[in-house]
């Protein structure tokens, strides 16, 4: 495993390269592959609605893909779990296009999923990272990743790839529609073709930093995380992986839900882990982060301890937050891809402190297939 420790510490140090190849299949330079999304043409409904099934980190995915879809493109988005959607009474009569997200593509709950929409006579997509999966061969359509054979049980690159592909998903129906200028779509592929090597100047300044916090802050039982709009999966997932990885309880929540009940669980063994990072070209982010400034003032006078991560250089946060973790700038929608890798780190070393075994979590499987 050359200089890692563990497989999860390699696959997260291999997403910049796993999202680079994720970016060869659709695309050719600052332009969407024709050929690549062809079998796509057709997938999306005429009233524009989409439904999203899936499970564990990749229901994380839809979520944000719901937030991305509907705002880049104007559709209508619901995220289903795939264990609740197959038992369903009866067909959505609405009909809408339904994805499936799944690491493996084989995936008990989400390939029933599959297949309960396509009993429904629903258009279906699936998104999986195992080429020739159950899934990729039984819906309408596939996109495939590039994230390569993921080991570890906790996933981490086929995450960051499943984020890429929807983006991708999100340029190409924006393009169909017309809902972004085509000035607009090319900047925004060139903003995702340079991710990846923003995120490999970043990565071991984050695995130095998260080490450190991982050592401050085990004495903690309960993290409590929290982001609004598109954060807010982010927020779910990295509370997925502290649990799944630590085996410490975490809790994902919408900032401003923290005051509606959870916020009676915050003390010196429950810390936040707040997402305050910014996209100040847009309206609607510096509003989110403006609402987050005043409750990192409210957690401040409280006394809570406060990890936050915060655009580079983000003054306004660290003077608020006992602990800032800076992320690279990046657009409101792109943010996701790069804010979710210390998450990932923090709770790798948070399982460590503890002495779990992180590639092999207890009680977990890294496809849930059941006989």
């Amino acid at each position: 495993m050359n200089d890692f420790p563990h497989i999860m510490l390699r696959e997260i140090y291999e997403q910049p390269e796993a999202i680079r190849r994720t970016l060869d299949i659709y695309l050719d330079g600052r332009r969407v592959k024709t050929e690549a999304f062809a079998p796509l043409a057709d997938w999306l409904n005429p009233r524009g609605e989409v439904l999203i099934a899936a499970s564990g980190s990749s229901r994380h995915a839809g979520l944000a893909a719901e937030v991305i879809l509907e705002d880049l493109c104007g559709l209508a988005v619901d995220v289903e779990y795939s264990s609740e959607y197959t038992f369903r009474p009866a067909a959505n009569p609405r009909r809408p296009s339904v994805i499936v997200i799944s690491q493996s593509g084989e995936t008990t709950d989400t390939l029933e999923a599959l297949r309960h929409a396509r009993s429904s006579g629903e258009l279906t997509l699936a998104i999986a990272n195992v080429y020739g999966s159950t899934m990729q061969r039984e819906a309408a359509c596939a996109m495939p990743l590039g994230a390569g054979p993921e080991l570890a049980i906790p996933a981490t690159k086929s995450f960051t790839c499943q984020l890429t592909a929807l983006y991708l998903l999100a340029l190409y129906q924006a393009q169909q529609l017309s809902t972004l200028l085509p000035a607009e779509i090319e900047a925004r592929i060139a903003e995702l073709t340079a991710l990846p090597a923003l995120m490999d100047r970043q990565l071991d300044g984050w695995k130095t930093q998260m080490a450190v916090l991982a050592r401050k802050y085990s004495n903690a039982t309960t993290f409590l995380y929290l982001g609004r709009g598109v954060h807010y999966a982010i927020a779910r997932e990295g509370a997925l992986k502290m649990k799944e990885t630590s085996y410490v309880e975490a809790e994902g929540y919408p900032t401003g839900e923290l005051k509606h009940g959870p916020n009676a669980l915050v003390s010196e063994q429950v810390p936040l882990v707040v997402l305050a990072t910014v996209d100040r070209t847009l309206e609607a982010s510096v509003a989110r982060y403006e609402k987050t400034l005043q409750l990192l003032d409210d957690m401040r006078r409280q006394g809570a301890r406060v990890i936050a991560l915060a655009n580079s250089g983000d003054d306004e946060v660290a003077a608020r937050v006992t602990d800032c973790v800076p992320v690279e700038p990046a657009s409101e929608h792109l943010f996701p891809i790069s804010e979710v890798v210390p998450l990932q780190l923090f709770s790798y070393f948070m399982a460590l402190e503890r002495g779990v075994d992180v590639d092999r979590p207890r009680n977990l499987k890294k496809a849930v297939i059941e006989a």
